[in-house]
């Protein structure tokens, strides 16, 4: 049987919740790609919603779906091809959001090749009786979410837009728990950076953190507007399906992507400046090397310069005829020798 077959049998179930359990590893009987397909219906009355989940669906499997629900081709292209920025699209009766999911990747030690932040894409689909999320990545899995909203029936009672101020929630709450980690790793650079220790952080593990960074800020970022428009829609900006109601919970979303947002320039900055301490650092180090080798060379300066007069075989040398000519010149330059370098050492240089 066809995937958009199942999919009518699992819209039309008579039942007040049916809910197929899609978990992997185990694939759907409803396609490869759909991982959860359930309908909801509303406290207290005969209406309610279809929730279909799908993760990384390839062309062929999602036509049926965007056939049965009528999506627009041009959000069908996004959700298929994936690596869509952040935003929000209405069409029609229906609304397209795209959100960046993040994970820490743990690391045992942060090196200039580590990976930090892992992103993957999540697309919904609200409209006046269904939902439809997209998933593409390893992570981002919204199986625990959905059975958050389960307990949760006066949330869901405010339809579709309830899950998707659900899942915009979720992926902030993930930005925040991946900005505190982030904060673990800037702090043991900067401790690194300002030892005592000789050679402090390595510039490499600096550059790793700030390509990390700008791979985290590329997914928070852009999504600041599709949460201020959900929150507070422009004059005359139609959002289809969203409940009003449900607009003071996409504030709270919004607060918090902007204390995100905060978070990732303030380390971008602080990153900035450990990396200029650090390299502040590495030329004191190559001053200090310099001056050393310049005090050695400097004390080297005077034998070498003795013993080449001396091996230049005058006739008329001084001292050339006198017993103690020899120990005389090596006195003189021992002694010259010591001096110079007490010099160099009461001024710092050794």
């Amino acid at each position: 049987m066809s995937v958009i077959s199942n999919l009518r049998r699992a819209v039309r179930l008579p039942h007040r919740r049916r809910k197929v359990d899609l978990s992997h590893p185990a694939r759907s009987p409803l396609g490869s790609a759909v991982v959860n397909c359930e309908q909801v219906r509303k406290r207290g009355s005969g209406n309610g919603f279809v929730w279909i989940g799908l993760h990384e669906p390839d062309r062929a499997e999602f036509a049926g779906v965007a056939e049965l629900f009528g999506l627009h081709p041009l959000a069908v292209e996004d959700t298929v091809d994936a690596h869509q920025r952040p935003k929000l699209e209405p069409y029609d009766d229906t609304l397209f959001t795209v959100l960046k999911t993040v994970r820490y990747v743990e690391h045992a030690e942060l090196t200039a090749t580590s990976e930090v932040v892992d992103t993957g894409e999540i697309m919904v689909f609200t409209g006046p009786d269904f939902v439809i999320t997209v998933r593409h990545g390893r992570h981002g899995s919204l199986g625990p979410l959905r059975e958050e909203l389960e307990a949760d029936p006066d949330q869901l009672a405010k339809g579709p837009s309830a899950v998707l101020h659900a899942i915009a929630d979720h992926v902030v709450d993930e930005y925040l728990a991946v900005t505190d980690a982030l904060q673990n790793d800037i702090d043991d650079v900067e401790s690194d950076v300002f030892a005592r220790r000789r050679g402090g952080a390595d510039t490499g593990r600096i550059y790793q953190l700030k390509r990390e960074l700008l791979e985290l800020k590329r997914a928070v970022a852009p999504l600041d507007r599709p949460m201020q428009t959900l929150a507070e829609p422009a004059p005359g900006h139609r959002l289809p399906g969203v409940d009003p109601d449900i607009r003071a919970y996409f504030r709270d979303v919004a607060d918090h992507l902007t204390r995100v947002t905060e978070q990732i320039t303030g380390f971008d900055d602080l990153l900035n400046s450990i990396l200029q301490a650090n390299l502040a650092q590495v030329t004191v180090a190559q001053n200090e090397d310099m001056r050393k080798m310049s005090a050695w060379l400097a004390i080297i300066a005077v034998p070498t310069m003795v013993c080449g007069l001396y091996g230049m075989n005058f006739e008329h040398m001084p001292e050339l005829r006198w017993t103690y000519g020899y120990p005389l010149v090596l006195g003189v330059i021992a002694t010259t020798c010591v001096a110079i370098h007490r010099g160099f050492r009461r001024n710092g240089w050794l």
